[in-house]
Order: structure tokens, then sequence, then C-alpha cells
């Protein structure tokens, strides 16, 4: 059986050659994370090129993600390298003061932040290991009790999970980094710390006004307010990421499972592909095995019917980039082909009218046992809502436009053709065979008539 769930790769140093990333494509890799974090946009731009040519020489469609770094909020720096203790009931000040910090201070040099805080919130530095409450805020002052201590130093990351900051989602970093990469035409871009829609139609005209290339965007979901607000940013944006990491710090780490569950169920019914993201097989980053709770994670988000998985310093800076592929694809074909064997809920299709055609398509093709649903794609529109009904047979899409079929590499269930000629065959059986179906019956989606033909 072919995997449902699609794989999104990190690329990194371990795995931006030739080689390594042809490899990769076969084991089941589907779409290239570029993470706009590290390294210049030329460099990146190169790592793009490379992946195109991969793509087209395994006449494979690979989609291209850019992930831009968002912003990133840090104090400012010590007056050493040493790390500061800060104990419970401590008294810590952040100001506005460019002067290096000490056991007592330091600066905070983001003035939005600055002007966002409010008595009560609570900042969290170093992933969370300090946790503070804001007492009072009053010219560019702002005093914290301690309420969970350890060390700190110099350019320490914070969160601020209570605040909505009101910022700009692009940094300067970020408006150079998606200038240049809108050049190379990737297929999405990821936008990091969304906290309203507003942040999405923010970067969309940023893009639609530098170019006429339909690059799609995934909101990434990392703060609690972004959970608040997950359905209006899931109908502003083209897709979704699940980013754990960061959530993790924000929200209290049990919920995590449940709000990634309510993710999920939200994106189905608004027909946005979602990604499962951060530690998926972290220990993969040292070891050739997976432990047996990254292997449950992984598979329990394949049964969820999650649209992809994605590793990250797996497959940057890790062992085996190629077996960790390998091993997430095995793991996610045999969840497939367990929740396909044993089916509980997959037409359940809550808030979706009865009349919806999409939920028509997956009736007919479940009511009549179909071998696949062949779509005859001229955009990613039709054969995304079909995916979001989680059908469990095949979605052949037939494009004749390659950046339609990269971008459905993303969709669950969804095996994206790439091919003029065939999609002139209105009759779907071509599609098919190339597939490797030979008989039983089609549900052949075509502008949304829809016809149900045996290849028999």
């Amino acid at each position: 059986m072919n995997k449902f769930t699609k794989i999104t790769a990190s690329i990194g140093p371990k795995c931006e050659d030739y080689d390594t990333l042809a490899q990769m494509v076969r084991a089941g890799m589907n779409v290239c994370r570029l993470n706009f974090s590290h390294d210049t946009g030329d460099v990146q731009g190169a790592k793009i090129d490379l992946i195109r040519r991969v793509a087209s020489d395994l006449n494979t469609p690979v989609a291209v993600m850019i992930d831009l770094q968002g912003p990133k909020h840090r104090i400012g720096n010590f007056a050493t390298e040493d790390k500061y203790p800060l104990t419970i009931g401590q008294k810590f000040t952040f100001d506005d003061d460019p002067t290096p910090g000490d056991a007592t201070r330091v600066q905070l040099p983001d003035a939005d932040v600055m002007k966002s805080l409010n008595p009560g919130d609570r900042i969290l530095l170093n992933d969370g290991k300090i946790e503070m409450t804001v007492d009072t805020v009053a010219d560019n002052k702002i005093v914290a009790t301690v309420v969970r201590g350890d060390e700190i130093w110099s350019r320490r990351g914070f969160n601020l999970p209570d605040t909505d900051i009101a910022t700009s989602v692009l940094t300067p970093k970020d408006r150079a980094d998606l200038e240049y990469a809108i050049t190379k035409n990737p297929d999405w871009v990821a936008i990091s710390f969304v906290q309203r829609p507003e942040d999405v139609a923010e970067v969309r005209d940023f893009i639609t006004a530098r170019t006429s290339h339909p690059i799609k965007i995934i909101a990434k979901i990392e703060r609690p307010n972004a959970v608040e607000r997950i359905a209006d940013i899931a109908a502003a944006a083209d897709g979704i990421m699940v980013a754990r990491g960061d959530l993790a710090v924000e929200v209290p780490f049990e919920q995590v499972p449940a709000i990634s569950r309510h993710i999920i169920r939200t994106c189905r019914m608004l027909n946005r592909p979602v990604i499962m993201a951060t530690q998926m097989l972290g220990t993969m980053v040292a070891s050739e095995f997976p432990t047996r709770a990254e292997i449950s994670d992984v598979a329990n988000a394949a049964y969820l019917r999650t649209d992809s998985t994605m590793t990250s310093e797996e497959t940057t800076i890790g062992v085996n980039p190629v077996n960790v592929i390998e091993t997430m694809a095995k793991i996610v074909t045999y969840a497939d082909y367990d929740a396909i064997t044993h089916p509980s809920d997959w037409l359940r299709t809550e808030n979706v009218p009865e009349n919806d055609w999409s939920r028509s398509v997956a009736s007919m093709a479940y009511l009549n046992h179909a071998s696949a649903i062949v779509v005859f794609a001229r955009d990613t529109d039709i054969a995304t809502k079909i995916s979001c009904r989680k059908p469990d047979i095949p979605i052949i899409a037939v494009c004749r436009d390659a950046v339609v079929a990269n971008q459905l590499c993303l969709s669950r269930g969804v095996f994206p053709i790439c091919d003029d000629a065939l999609f002139g065959q209105r009759d779907g059986f071509n599609s098919a065979r190339q597939f490797g179906i030979s008989s039983g019956q089609l549900v052949i989606v075509d502008d949304e008539k829809i016809s149900l033909r045996a290849m028999d």
C-alpha cells in the first residue's frame, strides 16, 4: 500500500546534496522545508534549485516550503558571560536601557513588547524553565516576580503566552528573506508566531504585490491566542502547522495533544491541510532507531488523519536523514493501512452540510467500494476538499500545471500526476492504470461533475 500520510522534511547540512535528497524522495519525502532562520537567501535559493532538479530527474512532484523566522523575541546582553541564577520570589526588571544587564535587570530591546505587557502577564524564558509574573509596567520599565527559577544569560529567547503583541508578523529580516524567496517561486510559505488572521492577510498582501505566482501560506500555531482564533486563522491561510515546540512552552504541556486534535478537526472542516511538527522522531538525531513513544506519536498523527508529519533536526543534523524518512514512512504507512482495514469514523463530517459535494464524492466512493477517486485538477481546491473528507482510497489528481501538482503533495491521500496528455483523457482510466489500478470502480471528478465508471 502507498502511504496516505505525507512527510515534510526539514533540509539542512546533512541532507542538502543531490544523492541524499534523491534517496529521501524515493523513501517517501513529499515536502522540503527550508528554515530561513538559518542561512542567507542565496544559500537557500541554491537548495531550492537543487530540490527542483532532483524532483525533475525523478519525475516526482515535490513541494518546496520556506519557513520564515518570524518575530522571535530575545532579551539583551549581560555584563559577563556568566549565567545568573534567578530564585523564586526574586524581583527582576526589564527596561529599555542598552547597558549590559546584571543579576537584577536586563534590557528588553523590543519597544512593541514593552507597550504590550500588562500586570499579571507571564514572561517565560529559556524554553519555559523560568517563569515570571509582571508586577508593574511604567516608564519603559517592567518589574516582575520570579515564580519558577533557573539560570539566565545573554540573548535568551522569551515567550509571552498571555500577551497580544502589537507588532507586524514580518520582521525586517523576514521581509528581506521573503522578497528573495518569491523570486524562486516556492510552493508554500510558512509564517511563524501567527496571532490573528490579519497576520496571514499581511503576508498574502506582501506576496501578491510582488508576484502572480500562486504561493500558498501555512500559518504556524505556536501561541495560545492563535489556538483561540484557530478557525479564523485557518480560514485566512491555506494550511496549518501545529508547531508543538513553542506551543508546549506557552500552554501547559498536558494540553498539547488535545489542542492538536482540536486543530486537526477544525482544519478538516475548513478544508485546510495540517502538518504535525516538532520532535516526532527526536532521538533519531543521534540514533538509528526511534523510541517506542516516538513510534506511537507518529502513528497517532496518521490515525488522526493528519495530512503530514514533519521532521526537524532529525534530517537537518541527524546521523542518517534517509533512515529517518524510511522509518517515518514505515510507521505512517502501517498506521494508514490499519486505519483502512479497521475503519472507525472516517466518514464523520461534523458541521459539513449533507449536500456538500465533497462529502458526496467520499460517500459515493465508499458505498460503491471504489478503487480510486480521479480528480482533473485545474487548481488545488477540489482535490484538497475531497482529501479533507479523508476517504481511505487514493485520490489521483491529474494536473497539467506542475505548481498545482507540487502543492497537492501536502494533502493526505492525494497522489498528483502532472501530465497534459492524461489531463485530456477525461475517463480517468489511463491515469488510474499509471497509478497501478487496473480494475474496479472509479469516481471521476471534473469541475465538480461527479460520475462513477467501471474499469472492467
